[in-house]
């Protein structure tokens, strides 16, 4: 099967099941049957002895149930009535424990919570157990405010444009994804951040210190590197404040350089440059702990093995794309394995996301 051919849920699957040696056998659908009810069983609320312990002493100090109890002796049609010293009422035939006022919300939450459901599905989970009033406007309430179905569900209401891809070549030195990585402790020379660039196709990358974010620190790394390397036919940056100045913008049309800006809030468009900032915040963090200020005497180390180490997408090191030999290197074996610890955090971060995006189209 191609690429091509396969569907983005089949395809996130393929993904998961990478890492593992399986066999794919077939299985007829009346030999699924047991699967298939699972899916149909009816979800509802465990009330532990915990739970329901707390609802009987909440019902015994909250004054809207005292006063449902009350009835219960005056009005012979009353739907309330006690067992074991807990309120309850008959609805269509089954027996549901009056919820207090304080405990409704924590009510609503465990039903919606048991697989964030819709607000539908949520009122009939919290009727097979619990009688609420205004069950509807309270559960909207909570739904809303549901912070996993925030991040979760899809987007209503007008859908965003098509996202190009940008083009590039496959040749060293032909496109840069450039970027900033700070505020970070100012050093003795002033140095606050680190202004770095990858190439994209050797994934080569180059860390210079600098005081500021500005456009001219910006430019000035950039000629400097210019005098080994030439230009890039194209430079990758995020909306920061420069890269959207004139003097960039100028910059990089007198050398005719193409400089594309990545939609803002889409910081992947970026990801090669993103990938290194958060592999390097952390081992600098590390090796600077003693004394904070002094993160500026491992760029340079950091630099030489992140561009002589093997890279899992190239199956190369970048310095042998690049240069086209082994980089001799003195070994430190520290910083090499504070960066593969980092890298494999970020490996199994990529998989963790991809498990995620895999469930939301289950």
């Amino acid at each position: 099967m191609d690429k091509k051919d396969l569907v983005t849920r089949i395809a996130r699957w393929a993904l998961l099941l990478e890492e593992f040696d399986y066999e794919i056998v077939h299985r007829s659908g009346q030999r699924m049957q047991h699967v298939d009810a699972l899916s149909r069983y009816p979800v509802a609320i465990i009330t532990s002895d915990t739970l329901t312990a707390r609802l009987k002493r909440a019902q015994q100090e909250d004054e809207y149930t005292q006063s449902l109890r009350s009835m219960i002796g005056s009005n012979s049609d009353s739907d309330f009535f006690d067992k074991n010293e807990i309120l309850y009422k008959y609805v269509d035939g089954r027996e549901l424990i009056v919820v207090p006022r304080d405990m409704q919300t924590e009510i609503i939450k465990l039903a919606h919570e048991k697989g964030h459901f819709s607000a539908a599905k949520t009122e009939g989970v919290v009727k097979q157990e619990f009688f609420i009033p205004n069950l509807s406007k309270q559960e909207q309430n909570v739904i809303v405010n549901c912070v996993p179905c925030i991040l979760t569900n899809k987007k209503s209401g007008k859908k965003d444009g098509f996202l190009n891809p940008i083009p590039k070549e496959d040749v060293p030195l032909s496109t840069y994804h450039v970027d900033f990585i700070g505020p970070l402790p100012s050093t003795n020379k002033k140095y606050q951040h680190i202004l770095t660039i990858v190439d994209a196709f050797t994934k080569f990358t180059w860390l210079y210190p600098v005081k500021s974010t500005s456009a001219e620190d910006a430019l000035d790394k950039l000629k400097a590197q210019q005098k080994t390397f030439g230009n890039p036919k194209r430079i990758i940056t995020d909306r920061g404040s420069a890269f959207t100045s004139q003097a960039f913008g100028d910059y990089c049309t007198n050398e005719n350089i193409q400089h594309f800006q990545i939609t803002t809030g889409v910081p992947r468009g970026n990801g090669q440059v993103e990938r290194i900032h958060r592999t390097l915040i952390p081992v600098l963090t590390k090796l600077s702990i003693a004394d904070s200020t002094k993160w500026f005497k491992f760029v340079d180390p950091l630099q030489r093995i992140l561009n002589s180490t093997f890279n899992r997408s190239t199956k190369w090191s970048p310095f042998e794309l690049l240069i086209g030999v082994t980089m001799r290197n003195k070994e430190d074996l520290h910083l090499r394995d504070l960066l593969m610890e980092e890298m494999m955090e970020e490996l199994q971060e990529q998989r963790d996301e991809l498990r995620q995006d895999a469930k939301k189209n289950i």
